[in-house]
């Protein structure tokens, strides 16, 4: 039996210093979002200004041509394409009586749908309250009286009813949990350190491959020889980290760990919520930097990566880019480039080889 899905309205504000191709690749990938979350895209709406407007985003003219969409199209939501100020949360769902979410609130709602270990669920529920916080006021918080669906999971409806005293009380005890989570971590890791485990993680964009090609290395070298993960085209496939111990040919062992997948404009409550665990990710001795080189925009996705990278202190020194896929683009020149396939398994043995040398260093 067939879920039904929520039908949903793109809207986008294409500012003059945003390029034409970031600004379509930012929409194309909202998409993919909203189906990610269980959504389909039935109509998207595009204005082009300076900036967003600071009432509305969007100016009087379209969003009276946004409302006679919705009134033609019945959709179900409407998703904004930037994260929304309180002010313009409250001003389009009063002029468009109409659930309105926006990226973030969408990252956050997918996120809360993968999260499967209670560190992961606690990091999710405190970027979810933080970010609500500020936004419960007036007709918004009406609004989230009407129902479920995309960008109501998570938290939930009956947490967002409660009063700003609850909600900040519950946003503390939340932070005092994961620092005792953090602490639990850090002992672990020292542990580690001490038997001598060297450490590798695997970073990347989101649907670059990283659990395809972390499946791949533990059939190669992990004492199981099967998957570890659930891997799939899905966005944000994996939350939760794995961590699993590898051995090479000559006897050599380590740990790898798959990670979450960035995403541009990730949102900041998520990255501050998620902080400990990705801070943990990138202090490992090595990091593969795993890109989609099918990707038409897989360089604006590097740097993207890289951005985020720097933002959590990452060594650049200790990063090695790891292009997958080659299955799938066999004419690409691969000279002085590391190329893997994760589906086929061709580049792993050079891969694990370089990996090996790196560590030893």
């Amino acid at each position: 039996m067939n879920e039904i899905k929520e039908k949903v309205i793109l809207v986008g504000v294409k500012a003059k210093e945003a390029g034409t191709a970031n600004f379509e690749s930012s929409l194309q990938e909202l998409q993919g979002l909203v189906e990610t979350a269980g959504g389909e895209v039935i109509a998207t709406l595009v204005q082009a200004r300076e900036r967003p407007l600071a009432s509305t985003y969007i100016g009087k003219g379209k969003l009276l041509e946004l409302r006679h969409l919705a009134e033609e199209l019945a959709p179900d939501l409407i998703v904004f394409d930037s994260e929304l100020s309180p002010v313009q949360l409250r001003n389009l769902e009063e002029s468009l009586e109409i659930r309105i979410i926006d990226r973030t609130m969408l990252i956050l709602d997918i996120f809360s749908q993968r999260a499967q270990s209670s560190e992961g669920k606690l990091q999710v529920e405190l970027a979810q309250l933080e970010y609500r916080l500020p936004r419960l006021t007036g007709r918004g918080q009406e609004m989230s009286r009407l129902g479920g669906g995309i960008g109501t999971r998570g938290a939930g409806e009956q947490k967002l009813e409660m009063d700003r005293r609850y909600l900040r009380k519950r946003i503390n005890d939340l932070k005092k949990q994961m620092h005792k989570l953090q602490t639990t971590r850090a002992i672990h890791r020292l542990r580690r350190s001490r038997a001598g485990l060297r450490e590798v993680s695997l970073v990347g964009y989101t649907n670059a491959g990283k659990s395809s090609l972390f499946n791949a290395l533990c059939r190669s070298a992990h004492t199981s020889g099967t998957e570890q993960v659930e891997a799939s085209n899905a966005l944000f496939q994996t939350l939760d980290t794995t961590t699993r111990k590898m051995r090479l040919p000559g006897g050599q062992e380590f740990l790898i760990t798959d990670t979450v997948g960035f995403i541009q404009n990730l949102p900041h409550h998520l990255v501050a919520a998620f902080r400990a665990t990705l801070e943990e990710a990138v202090e490992a001795d090595l990091l593969l930097h795993v890109v989609d080189i099918t990707d038409p925009d897989y360089l604006d996705k590097i740097e993207v990566v890289e951005e985020v990278l720097d933002h959590l202190g990452a060594d650049r020194s200790r990063l090695l880019t790891v292009f997958n896929k080659i299955d799938l683009a066999p004419e690409l020149d691969r000279e002085n480039r590391l190329m893997v396939s994760a589906q086929t398994g061709e580049g792993l043995t050079t891969l694990l080889k370089t990996v090996g040398e790196l560590l030893l260093r």
